[in-house]
């Protein structure tokens, strides 16, 4: 015996499927990316998401986890000189993160590494866009 909203469930358990798989396939291709660079798939994530001076709090939000993940992220970045923190221009209790100038070479690298062959290279850039909207869409309502 159906229920009339199984074919609803059917396609949203499918579509999360396939979601599910481009977020595996993503991962796997920074990993990847990442290794080739002598980094780890955090440190390879924070550099990416590393688009200006920004807190703790900022990346650890575009990066998808806690704080204090970050900062054990971070501190590594620190280690190796690619990354800087500096007084923040209106909060004095907060750091701002930089990049430095070898922190800046090293994420061109990586992102044009991240370019090649990924999981959507297949995507037109306009359908790239419309997935992007989507998502986006999807993300919002939750």
């Amino acid at each position: 015996m159906t229920t009339s909203g199984e074919p609803e469930a059917i396609a949203e358990r499918e579509l999360c499927g396939l979601v599910n798989g481009l977020a595996q396939q993503i991962a796997h291709h920074v990993r990847d990316r990442a290794v080739a660079l002598g980094l780890t798939a955090a440190q390879a994530t924070a550099l990416r998401e590393m688009t200006g001076p920004m807190t703790m709090r900022e990346l650890a939000e575009r990066m998808s986890c806690e704080p204090s993940n970050a900062t054990f992220v971070v501190d590594k970045l620190e280690k190796q000189g690619l990354v800087e923190r500096r007084a923040h221009p209106t909060d004095r209790r907060a750091k701002h993160l930089a990049l430095s100038a070898e922190g800046t070479a090293l994420r061109e690298r990586l992102l044009e590494l991240l370019a090649e062959d990924s999981p959507l290279a297949g995507l037109a850039p306009r359908q790239q866009r419309v997935l992007q909207r989507l998502l986006e869409q999807a993300i919002i309502r939750s």
